[in-house]
């Protein structure tokens, strides 16, 4: 059997790998000066509009809607800190269950990428209510409650099987049986392939970030990533035609 092969362009933009992803981000801000927080911030709010949208399919306005967040430590978990802020400034019930980072020296707390750390600054000034993943009874209880979930766990960065803390919030909102939107790509799928290790996100609605990545258009990964979006977060055109 043919091995299959991914289609070039999706909503008449390029298909690219997770790598040249990365290239663009670089580019974006090395070349184009457009501030990695400013994307960022982008991202979040194309996501946070996109929710509004699912909420209204599920007859639900905005301050009716119940939405946990899930984060994780990098760059994907800032993207949801965002979308969370900016849909409780619209009235909706808000709670984000975070990762935290891995310890650094012996006795020294872990550390946010500094994005990520000014962004959930940013989330608790706000007020939202920022559980600890490993609480794993709050954690279920914020699942419960919800109407949809945002996955913000693992982006394109990420590789192998999902484990530990990560694996286990993975696997809580498998359990919740709760519609899930994910940010970029589902957690535990990877970018270039659309297969996982075993430990994965089944996403209702994947929206990905400037432009689609390989393993989101194979037919295979379908059943894992839902419906599929791309979101325009400010790259300039050429970057995103190259």
């Amino acid at each position: 059997m043919a091995k299959e092969a991914p289609p070039q362009t999706y909503q008449g933009l390029p298909v690219v790998t997770a790598q040249r992803m990365r290239e663009i981000d670089e580019a974006a801000s090395e070349v184009h000066g457009i501030p990695y927080l400013e994307l960022m911030e982008n991202a979040g709010r194309a996501v946070a509009a996109e929710t509004v949208l699912f909420l209204a399919g599920l007859g639900k306005e905005l301050k009716a809607g119940r939405v946990a967040v899930c984060c994780g430590r990098g760059s994907n978990g800032g993207d949801g800190l965002v979308a969370a802020r900016l849909l409780k400034e619209g009235g909706a019930d808000i709670s984000v269950c975070l990762c935290p980072p891995k310890p650094g020296r012996p006795g020294e707390p872990g550390r946010y990428p500094e994005a990520v750390q000014a962004n959930l600054d940013r989330a608790r000034a706000s007020g939202l209510p920022i559980l600890d993943a490993a609480d794993a009874k709050a954690l279920a209880a914020s699942l419960e409650r919800s109407d949809v979930v945002l996955d913000a766990l693992l982006g394109t960065g990420a590789s192998g099987k999902p484990a530990g803390l990560v694996g286990d919030v993975i696997r809580a909102v498998n359990r919740s049986r709760k519609p899930v939107i994910a940010i970029d790509v589902p957690s535990g799928l990877q970018p270039d392939t659309g297969y996982h290790s075993g430990v994965y996100i089944t996403a209702t609605l994947t929206l990905t970030l400037g432009l689609a990545k390989r393993g989101l258009v194979m037919a295979h990964a379908r059943k894992y990533v839902g419906a599929l979006k791309v979101l325009d977060i400010g790259f300039p055109q050429e970057l995103l035609a190259a």
